[in-house]
């Protein structure tokens, strides 16, 4: 029989606003945005930016700049800021959930897609509307449903995005004779909207699917989003805060990582943000982005297992342990990043949090995961081949999980997929409030290459 416990217990007694103070305050600023970047294109269109050279052509295109995004911006001394706060300051400044000392993720999509610090107010209507679309079809369940038990928990999560897309508006309103280029944005936008509050209900359907005998728990209309996510897993209390951070800190990181650009590439053909997003999510599968967290996890296990059966992770033990490592050819898993050249701030929020949180801070794989963070960096220093010798995100975030007994780690990147969603249908909102171009970067030949690597560079 297939599943009905997933849609809301009383949609009938959640009111959606007529006319919600999010839309009015994001088209304000959509149409206060548009004429700088009419300037920018028109007056200054020809001024250079930037130098491409052929380690960047060849190199997966690293550091060029050529993306436009107000949503996030990552620098390499600082770490990511959210419409220009720091993670500290993000935390710090949005409303905070009911007896949490962390806000909602309701509170921080207002954030994401404005820019503007939300009121109370303001975030008890986008929650009330949050509750109202995260309502989803049955057909999605039944979809999902419908695959092999063993497939992936993300091809799952994948083939659930992009079976709604059939009820697309954005996709429907492209048809109409009164869709243009100034109003796309708002056709747009409720997809997005949906997109973002049905993820969760989804993702928490395939880990009770897959993980928990397909024992499934209905949406509890009066929890936020964290809140809610924690409940239909069957998660303690103290999960609600582990859900909000996790989902806030790995909702956006520039455009160029390749979650984000994929949707962002999908979505400049206009193809809807259920078509963009499943292309984002696997993107966000491969083992080079989002895959990477539950790698680390299990070579901290296996570390934790060689190195640590009952004896305290020392200094002298670590060290020696990352020496044996390194000697053996191997990498330390965690360690590094593409742009980033000091500690990752996501990893410190959530180190944060297990220093403040009775039994994390004493669990024995958090203690070998901090004791590597303490000796780490300066062995990877004094061995010289690391650009960064620095921890990031994911060398942190798979401990927590393993915590609260989600140790299924294949769906440790579903969890960054439902954050990540935040950010992708943020910035693709704003590609169509700006209409922006479909992306159309130009290729060379190995041969033009050689020539110019010959010339000294290319002859303009």
């Amino acid at each position: 029989m297939a599943p009905t416990i997933l849609e809301p217990a009383t949609p009938s007694k959640v009111a959606e606003p007529a006319l919600t103070t999010l839309k009015q305050t994001l088209k304000q600023k959509i149409e206060a945005h548009r004429p700088r970047t009419t300037r920018l294109l028109k007056e200054f269109g020809k001024v250079v930016i930037d130098q491409v050279t052929i380690d960047q052509c060849i190199g997966g295109a690293r550091d060029i700049r050529s993306l436009v995004t107000d949503i996030s911006y990552l620098d390499p001394q600082e770490g990511i800021r959210f419409r220009g706060k720091t993670i500290p300051e993000t935390f710090e400044a949005l409303p905070k959930a009911a007896g949490s000392d962390y806000p909602t993720v309701e509170s921080f999509w207002y954030f994401l897609l404005t820019g503007d610090i939300p009121t109370p107010a303001q975030v008890d209507e986008v929650v009330a509307e949050w509750k109202v679309r995260q309502a989803v079809p049955q057909y999605v369940f039944e979809t999902i449903r419908a695959l092999p038990r063993d497939s992936h928990p993300m091809a799952m999560l994948s083939i659930g995005i992009l079976s709604m897309q059939k009820d697309s508006k954005f996709a429907k309103a492209y048809h109409d004779p009164a869709f243009n280029k100034m109003n796309a944005w708002e056709f747009l936008y409720e997809d997005a909207y949906d997109l973002v509050a049905r993820i969760p209900v989804i993702a928490a359907f395939i880990y009770n699917l897959k993980y928990r005998s397909d024992k499934q728990v209905g949406v509890d209309p009066k929890l936020d989003m964290g809140a809610n996510f924690a409940h239909m897993i069957g998660q303690t209390k103290t999960y609600e805060d582990v859900a909000r951070m996790y989902f806030i800190l790995h909702s956006d990181h520039e455009s160029g990582n390749v979650s984000a650009h994929a949707t962002h590439l999908v979505h400049s053909a206009l193809s809807d943000p259920y078509y963009a997003y499943s292309a984002g999510l696997n993107g966000l599968a491969g083992p080079l982005h989002g895959l990477a967290n539950q790698e680390v996890l299990d070579w901290t296990l296996k570390f934790q297992d060689k190195y640590c059966r009952g004896v305290e992770p020392t200094k002298e033990l670590v060290t020696k342990a990352l020496w044996d490592t390194l000697n053996a050819g191997h990498v330390v898993p965690g360690y590094g990043h593409a742009v980033l050249r000091k500690t990752d701030p996501r990893y410190m929020a959530q180190r944060e949090f297990c220093l403040k949180t009775p039994g994390l801070k004493e669990d024995p794989l958090f203690k070998l995961v901090s004791m590597i963070f303490e000796v780490a960096p300066g062995v990877l220093q004094e061995q010289g081949k690391a650009k960064n010798p620095w921890p990031n995100v994911d060398a942190q975030s798979g401990v927590i999980q393993w915590h609260y007994g989600v140790t299924e780690w294949d769906f440790y990147t579903v969890l960054f997929g439902v954050g990540r969603a935040l950010g992708c249908m943020a910035n693709i909102t704003w590609d169509r409030g700006l209409g922006y171009a479909i992306e159309r970067p130009k290729s060379v030949t190995t041969p033009m290459l050689e020539k110019w690597a010959e010339e000294g560079g290319r002859k303009f």
